[in-house]
């Protein structure tokens, strides 16, 4: 395997742990409504982190930015938008799911969703499709479905098997047909984020032609896409706020120092949640000419870490053994088909 493409992999590998982990500090969080936290989650994650990147990475991201052609501004926003509907429906999957059934199932469809469609419409898929590399990627593709699908069969099995109680000892709100429908809505919304990266990939050229380190490119990028985010999110959460009369969050929790540590835990899951872009970003420019293969890795480990946070937070307690084995061997599957679409790239 090329060593480039070996070391984007483990990074694409490190960016899928915190996007992982990133929904494990809102169960600290104390007295909010979902729409509350998930809001000062969107502040860190679509607004104040990626402008902190870009001043450290790219400190002249504004003249990048004016030196981007408008269609490309408004395609990229765009799909921001359309992403904020995938990211604000992925929110109500992990809570009525769980960390590891949301996961497997919303990020199952974003997979091969968002792998396949940003190469289709460009047409480096039709190229990739000419050699090896293309019989590789849909390997992968299809490896990673069949592990995903075994993943979401051993979370229905335990669903059926444990009680209603012991379901809502670790997910207070479970409700699987609620949750399925909004795993299946963020496998086609949140794809966007994927076409966004690779529609906007002219923003990254103009940075390293300013003088930004390729390593770095894509954080202006990053700044046109999740504005888009961010407006879909406050358009929704303040719709929420005001129908569940909830505004009253943000200046009241059972202490003042709990009020502190929601605001904390609620920005610590933004950081999280960016960071992982950081590394992705990264990952992503040492992949070759087929960077499309980055986001099947990225959701096929996440799928990994959030598996694991699951058990970690007791998730999986008190189903029995061949469950357990069962989704252990969906998690080998699905890191193996992750090798499978990185290396498809080189081949």
């Amino acid at each position: 395997m090329n060593v480039g493409i070996l070391s984007g992999i483990l990074l694409i590998a490190l960016g899928a742990f915190a996007s992982g982990s990133f929904a494990v500090p809102f169960g600290k969080i104390k007295g909010w409504s979902w729409e509350t936290y998930w809001m000062i989650f969107s502040v860190g994650a679509y607004v104040l982190f990626p402008l902190l990147a870009c001043l450290i990475f790219a400190p002249g991201f504004m003249q990048i930015i004016k030196l981007t052609p408008p269609g490309t501004l408004l395609t990229v926003f765009l799909l921001g938008m359309l992403y904020g509907v995938g990211n604000l429906s992925f929110g109500l999957a992990l809570r009525y799911l769980g960390l590891s059934l949301g996961y497997a199932l919303s990020l199952g469809l974003m997979l091969a969703i968002g792998t396949l469609i940003p190469p289709a419409i460009d047409g480096r898929l039709h190229i990739m499709m000419q050699g090896k590399g293309g019989t590789m990627l849909i390997l992968g593709i299809v490896i990673a479905g069949f592990g995903i699908a075994i993943s979401a069969m051993s979370g229905i099995m335990k669903d059926k098997i444990m009680s209603d109680a012991k379901k809502k000892e670790s997910i207070g709100e479970f409700n699987l047909i609620k949750g399925a429908m909004a795993a299946v809505l963020v496998g086609f919304t949140g794809s966007a984020m994927s076409l966004g990266f690779e529609q906007g990939n002219p923003v990254a050229e103009i940075a390293a032609k300013q003088g930004v380190d390729p390593l770095f490119s894509m954080m202006p990028l990053f700044v046109v896409l999740f504005a888009g985010t961010f407006v879909t999110t406050i358009i929704w959460c303040f719709y929420l706020g005001i129908k569940n009369k909830t505004f009253k969050n943000y200046l009241q929790a059972a202490s003042s120092r709990i009020l502190a540590l929601n605001f904390m835990y609620g920005l610590l899951a933004g950081l999280l949640w960016f960071s992982q872009l950081i590394v992705y970003g990264m990952g992503k420019s040492k992949m070759g000419p087929y960077t499309f293969t980055s986001w099947g890795i990225l959701m096929a480990l996440t799928i990994v870490c959030a598996t694991i946070w699951g058990l970690i937070r007791k998730e999986w307690k008190g189903a029995p053994t061949k469950i357990y084995l069962l989704m252990i061997g969906s998690l080998l599957i699905i890191i193996a088909s992750s090798f499978l679409i990185g290396i498809s790239g080189s081949m």
